[in-house]
């Protein structure tokens, strides 16, 4: 944290803001590794799903088949949000939080870091574990490009709203169920178009627009959500 929260005059802004995003990237992925239990517990949550869903409801593979671009997507929208209680709250509670919000560092870049470190470690998995999900679900053949390409352009759109969540509610001692009940409303779009781009691929039809749409969103989350994130903490941490 301390060359994140040291300030180098020396150094001119313009190479100083690459500098700070990629000390407090490299920082992040080695809190993530060292605490391999966070990484994988989304993961296991992600498998369970898939695997007991059959064993309650049906295991005739039509059926499975037909309900598999939307279960996969819950699956992952829950298994991300599981992990959204943890993003800063360590931080919060050793106190680096508060050095990170008073450093002259853009915070902004700090949280951007953070939330690319969670998904690197959280939504990328899930990304890549999806097709033997789909596969366990009698996922057509079909599927399985959209299913990636809308996961890959959905789940950083997850870990941007939920770490909006997570911020808000850094400061309480119990924030999990809070923070799902602030970001579902917004997760809804992400699950709506992403899904709807799984089974368009498998029906055959185009799914350019959905993915399309799941690219707009992102990027629009990438310009505002660092922004929310940021006031938000500044909230908590003064709150």
């Amino acid at each position: 944290m301390s060359e994140i929260a040291t300030k180098e005059p020396a150094a001119p802004s313009g190479t100083r803001v690459p500098g700070v995003f990629r000390a407090a990237l490299r920082r992040d992925l080695l809190l993530a590794f060292r605490n391999r239990r966070d990484l994988v517990n989304p993961l296991v949550f992600f498998l369970m799903v898939a695997t007991l869903f059959p064993l309650g409801v049906s295991p005739e593979s039509g059926f499975l088949a037909e309900l598999a671009p939307g279960l996969v997507w819950v699956a992952a929208l829950l298994s991300t949000l599981l992990s959204m209680d943890s993003l800063f709250r360590a931080d919060y509670e050793d106190g680096t939080l508060e050095q990170a919000l008073l450093s002259p560092q853009p915070l902004m870049l700090i949280v951007l870091a953070r939330v690319l470190a969670h998904w690197v470690m959280t939504g990328l998995p899930l990304t890549l574990m999806a097709p033997l999900l789909g596969v366990m679900l009698f996922l057509p053949a079909e599927g399985m490009g959209g299913l990636v390409l809308s996961l890959l352009l959905g789940t950083p759109t997850l870990s941007l709203i939920g770490a909006i969540g997570a911020a808000l509610t850094v400061g309480l001692r119990k924030g999990g169920m809070l923070i799902s009940l602030l970001v579902l409303p917004l997760y809804i779009p992400v699950l709506i178009f992403g899904s709807a781009a799984v089974q368009a691929a498998v029906t055959g039809l185009p799914l350019a627009g959905y993915l399309a749409l799941l690219g707009a969103i992102l990027a629009l989350g990438l310009v505002l959500a660092p922004l929310a994130i940021a006031a938000a903490l500044r909230i908590s941490v003064s709150g």
